[in-house]
């Protein structure tokens, strides 16, 4: 893309999309900031009338959507945008817990049940590493959506065994045919655990170090190890949505995905007889996760706990699910039943998620990795202060003109800009689209 229309791109993210136009009443509205295409948007309308049945209250809300954790970083840090309630990544909550840009929940719903206890012991446990000295992060954060990273292929022209490694992403056969995520912590840490997984094995260092280390070595033997593949013409591009079409439409045999694209594009590709399958590679990978949060700016903390409750609830968590392709945080016994599928002949091992019982049961692999794949897999955290040359070595793998890191800061200009020149009005532009799954 253009210099000029990445620039203009982003001033428009800034911007975002609005649910509802200007809120005279901001004690009774609710801003919310979430990614592009992850919820279904019927239920915010529902919220509404759910929150007026347990509190007698009304609420409008305001909805407005981001594709990059940093401008919503920037939004809240550098505009102290006043946003009641936001949906980061999981290195994102960690970088908000430090920078003290949070508001402590409140699980006091009055006569509404707390349904945020039905959030996976897995979950808990993954967001309890975030936690700092007198700060615990599930006082902070509830898990929303998660998943893993790695091979979406098409088993036509790749095999199941090619796919078990990131080596494939050097393998001459697939020059041109290699698509890779737009997404430097991900991508990163893979990476470097598929290098340095002999040290793994010899117990010199664990993946969860590897995952999250952006020292000058690390950096640079990421950069190398890509650029290799890169030259050698096996990357055709980088994505951030476009992959799952490409891979749908059999131009693309590989992508380096999110399981959650990886759902929707192997769903999409049977429609149309085409197969596609999903592997997280024996080297390791990472699990990520979403959640929602409550910035320190927020003005309505009341029906921002709530709402969080409310994304919690069983039935919502499923139609969430549904619509977006990605795997709720919610364990509860309707959750399983749900995805309990009778067609499925080979059982995994569930109970790090859905508890005891739970070791042999028939749901979708994809959606709900075996508790062998989840025990190769690590977590992101925030890079801190190595967070500009991170971003710097993943622009020159790219062969970006400008930085990643430039862009950011011409964001948060721009979102001065923009916010002196349009004051405190907002734009009702929503657009529902149920089909383009955007996580990061």
């Amino acid at each position: 893309m253009k210099k000029a229309i990445r620039i203009f791109a982003l001033a428009a993210l800034l911007l975002g999309f609005t649910f509802q136009a200007d809120a005279k009443d901001r004690a009774h509205t609710l801003k919310i900031y979430n990614w592009a295409d992850y919820i279904d948007e019927d239920l915010l309308e529902e919220f509404k009338v759910w929150y007026h049945e347990q509190t007698g209250e009304e609420v409008d809300i305001i909805y407005q959507l981001f594709d990059i954790n940093e401008v919503m970083l920037a939004k809240i840090e550098t505009g102290h945008e006043d946003f009641d309630v936001v949906c980061p990544s999981e290195y994102i909550i960690d970088r908000m817990l430090e920078k003290d840009l949070l508001l402590p929940l409140n699980r006091d719903y009055g006569k509404a049940t707390d349904y945020t206890n039905l959030v996976s012991p897995f979950m808990k446990e993954m967001l309890s590493r975030f936690d700092k000295t007198g700060k615990k992060a599930g006082d902070y954060a509830v898990p929303y959506m998660w998943g893993t990273t790695g091979w979406l292929y098409n088993p036509k022209y790749v095999t199941d065994e090619e796919a078990s490694t990131w080596a494939t992403l050097w393998n001459p056969k697939f020059a041109n045919h290699i698509l890779v995520k737009d997404a430097v912590h991900d991508v990163s840490g893979s990476i470097l655990t598929y290098v340095r997984q002999q040290d793994v094995l010899d117990g010199k260092v664990t993946r969860q170090q590897l995952m999250n280390d952006a020292s000058d070595a690390a950096i640079a033997l990421i950069e190398d190890t890509l650029k290799a593949a890169k030259n050698m013409g096996n990357i055709a591009g980088w994505e951030v949505d476009f992959g799952k079409e490409m891979m749908t439409k059999g131009k693309i045999w590989l992508n380096l995905s999110w399981s959650g694209d990886a759902m929707f594009a192997i769903d999409e590709a049977a429609e149309i007889g085409t197969e596609l399958r999903y592997q997280v590679p024996k080297e390791g990978s990472n699990v990520w996760f979403d959640g929602w949060v409550i910035p320190k700016y927020a003005k309505n903390t009341k029906a921002a706990n709530y709402f969080i409750n409310y994304m919690c609830l069983p039935e919502n968590a499923l139609r969430n699910m549904d619509i977006v392709g990605y795997v709720s945080a919610i364990a509860s016994p309707e959750i399983l039943e749900a995805k309990t599928d009778e067609s499925i002949t080979t059982p995994i091992n569930l109970s790090y998620f859905f508890g005891e019982g739970c070791d042999s049961v028939f749901v979708n692999d994809v959606q709900y990795p075996d508790a062998s794949v989840i025990e190769r897999c690590a977590v992101m955290r925030d890079y801190g202060e190595r967070t500009k040359e991170m971003l710097e070595m993943w622009s020159r793998i790219k062969g970006d003109s400008m930085g990643t890191w430039v862009y950011i800061v011409i964001g948060v200009v721009l979102l001065a800009a923009i916010a002196a020149a349009l004051s405190s009005k907002k734009k009702n532009n929503s657009k529902k689209t149920k089909k383009n799954n955007k996580r990061r």
